[in-house]
């Protein structure tokens, strides 16, 4: 691969193509200082699998921690400090001696609370059959609160006054209880306690510049098609999966040097509700996943064949791909996998202005409806008119293979 400065890592589909492979690999093949983690919060999932079978479910922290790498959380990450420090737990299990030494947080990055989730698990169960299949980690319920009361959002910044950090903590969860009834959460003083813990054990800095000092790989959350402005509305997320974020960091740093490299898998998956064109029950049987199933609150577990049509679309409104990174090609060799070039009347699925969500949910609706055209698998790069760079056979980085 070509050696740009930096790489952006994101998921053209729907979530769970493999990031967290590709960032582990990137970190095991080439000199990487940081892992910077851009969007979403602890609803990420990046599973990473070593040579020698040790397995964690990268969540916050950077996929490439297993190597020593260091991660970045920048302002526009959602925190969760208390799954934090269980996913820190785990990494001390498999070796890592002192995780939190390996992290720095923006100051400004919003903190997700036991109030934010339990809210986002009360207004997902009330929705009953209209689920939009939300992970249930509170990641929404945090960003529409920090929309609604700008001045209560609690950052990880606050956890450093005892008197500021408390006060939002108590009008954080005073606001969701008025609103929804009392809430499944710890008492203000406890989660307090264990916040302050959090500001002294992580390294808190002002500006992600200190952690571009050297090369970094960004490492995007869930997928294009699940994107605020640009997925099938409502079933999406609250945060921007695009390169967007990234290049503003990078921007503030002055430094444009990143290659984007867009994941996908041989065949096309969902988590969740909402529309999968290709959706193939048959599939979803024969390619079950070892560390992804039926979710409480995400639902089923879905897979399709490769849709051209959708990741083209992520392809165009990403602003264009330098190459891809193709995961799972080993399922090719041993099931009969197809390629979707094109739905029944529709070939291409045309943007609209960013930020219209009423023309999303008009596309959603027509992507309910869609009927797949299929052809026989063929390249992924030519289908989608972007190079690839690597090709994943495996779960571990040893299992990637150059162009």
């Amino acid at each position: 691969m070509n050696q740009p400065r930096h790489v952006i890592v994101v998921d053209l589909g729907y979530g769970d193509a493999g990031k967290g492979t590709i960032v582990d690999w990137l970190c095991a093949t080439r000199p990487v200082d940081t892992v910077i983690r851009f969007n979403g919060g602890a609803q990420a999932a990046h599973n990473v699998v070593t040579p020698g079978g040790r397995h964690h479910t990268f969540a916050q922290f950077g996929s490439g921690t297993l190597h020593g790498v260091r991660t970045h959380l920048s302002r526009f990450m959602m925190v969760d400090p208390l799954a934090l420090a269980a996913e820190a737990e785990h990494l001390v299990e498999l070796g890592v001696s002192a995780p939190f030494d390996l992290l720095t947080v923006d100051r400004r990055a919003l903190l997700t609370t036991p109030w934010h989730r339990a809210a986002n698990r009360r207004r997902e169960a009330a929705r009953g059959d209209d689920r939009h299949g939300s992970c249930g980690m509170g990641v929404g319920e945090t960003a529409a609160f920090a929309l609604a009361h700008p001045d209560l959002a609690v950052r990880a910044g606050d956890t450093t006054s005892p008197s500021i950090l408390a006060r939002k903590l108590g009008a954080v969860r005073d606001a969701l209880t008025a609103e929804l009834g009392p809430l499944d959460a710890p008492p203000v003083a406890a989660v307090a306690e264990a916040f302050r813990w959090f500001g002294s054990a992580a390294g808190l800095v002002d500006s992600s510049r200190q952690a571009l000092t050297g090369p970094c790989v960004f490492e995007g959350a869930q997928g294009v098609l699940l994107d605020e402005w640009r997925g099938w509305h409502p079933y999406t997320t609250w945060s921007t999966t695009t390169f967007d974020n990234a290049e503003t960091l990078l921007a503030e740093d002055g430094d444009g040097d990143a290659l984007r490299l867009g994941v996908v898998r041989t065949y096309t998956t969902r988590h969740g509700a909402g529309p999968l064109v290709t959706e193939d029950e048959q599939l979803t049987a024969a390619l079950p996943e070892r560390h992804n199933g039926h979710g409480p609150w995400q639902g089923a577990w879905r897979a399709g064949h490769f849709d051209a049509v959708a990741h083209r679309y992520a392809v165009e409104v990403c602003g264009g791909v330098d190459a891809l990174a193709v995961t799972h090609a080993d399922a090719a060799a041993h099931h009969e996998l197809r390629m979707c070039l094109s739905y029944d009347q529709l070939d291409r699925i045309v943007p609209g202005e960013r930020g219209d969500l009423a023309y999303q949910e008009k596309l959603t609706q027509t992507l309910t409806t869609a009927v797949p055209v299929y052809t026989g698998f063929g390249e992924v790069g030519d289908v989608l008119g972007v190079p690839v760079e690597v090709t994943s056979y495996g779960p571990t980085w040893a299992d990637k293979v150059t162009r």
